[in-house]
């Protein structure tokens, strides 16, 4: 990601009309931040998914994200980053919701509604959509075993880049660290994947 292009080059980090709106949204335009909704719910409600593994988890959270977001929107010092600053809430509501899943687990004697949730959900796909979900488990079955291989900040680097699909500069301000940071636990992780030879196997399976 080239950072300080002259003005007559494309942002790096979105359009003008997406400046534009991030502008309007920051002055209370509802209708704008809508606009910047649509363009970006999909993608953090896939960060969210990947680290969840719930989809109403993730439809929560996602949703809490917006809210947050909108609230606190006029605090934003630079439209520019305005991506990574939305990270940057998602990133810290999914913290936020692994806090509090931590705390109830410490009382036992509450029904766990979130696994008879999630369990019921896993069932939509008996039938006709079985087999695609059984490949689709043991998929992420594969992934999760690999990621685990890596160190957290490792682990939330190689996600911000690959699966949520940020730029260095824009994972550096999800995790307030360094770009230099961001780029050394990127390398280790890389390394650990290429290193790894069930990783090589894994990827000879998944391209044949």
């Amino acid at each position: 990601m080239v950072e300080n292009a002259p003005a007559s080059q494309p942002d790096p980090d979105g359009s003008q009309e997406e400046r534009a709106l991030v502008l309007s949204a920051m002055e209370g335009n509802r209708f704008a931040f809508q606009q910047l909704m649509a363009i970006y719910e999909d993608k953090i409600y896939r960060m969210i998914f990947f680290r969840t593994r719930s989809r109403l988890d993730a439809e929560d959270i996602c949703q809490d994200v917006f809210i947050q977001a909108f609230k606190s929107l006029k605090r934003l010092k630079d439209p520019d980053r305005f991506a990574g600053w939305l990270f940057r809430i998602a990133a810290n509501r999914v913290k936020d919701h692994y806090r509090r899943r931590q705390v109830r687990s410490i009382f036992s004697f509450l029904p766990d509604v979130e696994r008879e949730a999630d369990a019921a959900a896993a069932t939509d796909g008996e039938g006709a959509g079985a087999m695609e979900n059984i490949e689709r488990q043991e998929f992420w079955n594969r992934v999760n075993t690999m990621l685990d291989r890596l160190s957290r900040m490792e682990k939330e680097v190689f996600l911000l880049r690959f699966f949520d699909d940020l730029g260095i500069r824009e994972i550096s301000e999800v995790i307030n660290k360094s770009q230099s940071t961001v780029k050394t636990h990127l390398y280790r992780a890389l390394k650990k994947f290429k290193d790894d030879e069930a990783f090589r196997d894994f990827l000879r399976e998944a391209v044949s």
